[in-house]
């Protein structure tokens, strides 16, 4: 969604705009429609923050895709390094000592960057770069929107799904068994 599109959102979440109970005050017997009381977007929170938020969420996501990748490195060296040994006791039974000596002295052990195993290049960016792009997320997010996670998509949701449409429901809730 663009720019020029995220600004023609209307304040707030817009779920009030259609439902006419997202208040919760639409007493007795009417059912609220929009986000619950964690995505709505709090009084007085304007688009351009709330698009804001939702980069910077995007951007943590992206991050943690990164994360998953290094553990994906980390264990595939780690299954690697182990394959040496075998490769080793192969070359040794085939009489290719020399080969197999070298894999030994040369790779099995290795550093896969200098003075760094893979599970240290984890531990350093987990501490290190992750640590402060999760606080630095958390932190916009309390003192902007008062914690809430999402408001970017929950208004995505709003405008997206077609309202009173099974499939298109605005919150998680039973689900009815047709089969009966």
């Amino acid at each position: 969604m663009g720019v020029a599109e995220q600004h023609t959102m209307p304040a707030g979440d817009g779920a009030a705009d259609r439902s006419g109970a997202a208040d919760g005050g639409g007493g007795p017997g009417v059912v609220e429609d929009g986000p619950d009381l964690a995505h709505r977007r709090p009084d007085g929170l304007d688009d351009v923050t709330v698009e804001a938020l939702g980069k910077l969420s995007e951007a943590l996501e992206t991050v943690e895709r990164v994360r998953g990748h290094l553990y994906s490195a980390h264990q595939l060296v780690g299954k690697a390094d182990f394959a040496l040994d075998e490769a080793v006791s192969l070359f040794m039974q085939a009489g290719q000592a020399e080969m197999a000596e070298r894999i030994e002295r040369e790779l099995i052990g290795r550093n896969v960057i200098p003075g760094h195993w893979t599970f240290q290049i984890v531990e350093e960016f987990d501490d290190g770069y992750y640590a402060e792009f999760c606080a630095v997320e958390r932190e916009a997010r309390d003192r902007l929107a008062g914690g809430r996670r999402h408001l970017y998509e929950a208004g995505l949701k709003e405008r997206r799904r077609t309202h009173g449409r099974p499939g298109h429901e605005a919150r998680p809730g039973p689900v009815e068994n047709s089969a009966g």
